[in-house]
């Protein structure tokens, strides 16, 4: 994600590549997620990520991300709701420990906006997906942001018991936000 949104960055922000060398603001950057249990809102967040890059500014189309998640990194902030999330019927994180999205098209939209296509793969299963990511300039801190909805059901995300759709909703909507300097 780092080498991903960087690039992306200096090109909205029209900075040269030498200082392709940003670092990343790990306290302000996050790839949350929000699902509803019973109609309630419930946030949680993975807290180890990365992403590799290879993007040509002049030709975004050319471009392929790659992006992992750490799936045993997830955090309901709640001990009882995390002990279960590395489990079996949620993410699995002994036979699929990383969640992965492989870009197959970046398409510029605006200056600041791009929607970068690909395939996402959680326990196994894949499914495309269309990230839209808007890039900020503030200072010497660029923030790049995108949001998107997957249906866990999908990816086998809270099967058997925790399929029904009354208690713990299919939508889920994952949000990303990453901040270097």
């Amino acid at each position: 994600m780092r080498h991903t949104l960087v690039a992306l960055a200096l090109t909205a922000c029209g900075l040269t590549p030498a200082l392709a060398q940003q670092s990343l603001i790990a306290n302000q950057s996050e790839v949350a997620f929000v699902s509803r249990q019973m109609g309630v809102p419930v946030q949680g967040k993975f807290t180890r990520f990365d992403a590799q890059l290879a993007f040509d500014p002049t030709k975004p189309e050319t471009s392929r991300i790659a992006f992992t998640v750490d799936t045993g990194s997830a955090t309901l902030g709640v001990r009882e709701s995390d002990a279960e999330l590395p489990k079996p019927v949620w993410f699995n994180v002994a036979q699929f420990p990383k969640a992965t999205f492989q870009s197959s098209a970046v398409k510029r939209v605006a200056p600041n906006r791009f929607e970068v296509a690909g395939q996402l793969t959680i326990k196994g299963v894949s499914a495309p997906v269309t990230v839209p990511v808007t890039l900020a300039q503030q200072g010497a801190t660029t923030v790049a942001t995108g949001s998107f909805t997957i249906q866990r059901l999908t990816f086998r995300i809270g099967d058997k018991e925790w399929s029904d759709t009354s208690m713990v909703a299919d939508p889920v909507q994952v949000n990303v936000k990453v901040v270097f300097k």
